[in-house]
């Protein structure tokens, strides 16, 4: 298992530049930031409208 572990992370090493792997976090923490922003918005628009219907 530690031979398989070893074995991985040379592959890693050697395939990804350190920039592609920060590049990859941050447009995944940009997807998840956009997607909550637009799940929050569409709650706060949705306790609005039900709001006024009353």
């Amino acid at each position: 298992m530690k031979n398989a572990t070893l074995f991985l992370l040379a592959i890693l090493t050697v395939t990804l530049s350190s920039c592609e792997l920060v590049e990859g976090i941050f447009k995944a923490g940009v997807w998840t930031g956009l997607l909550l922003v637009a799940v929050v918005l569409g709650l706060i628009i949705w306790l609005i409208s039900r709001g006024r219907k009353d």
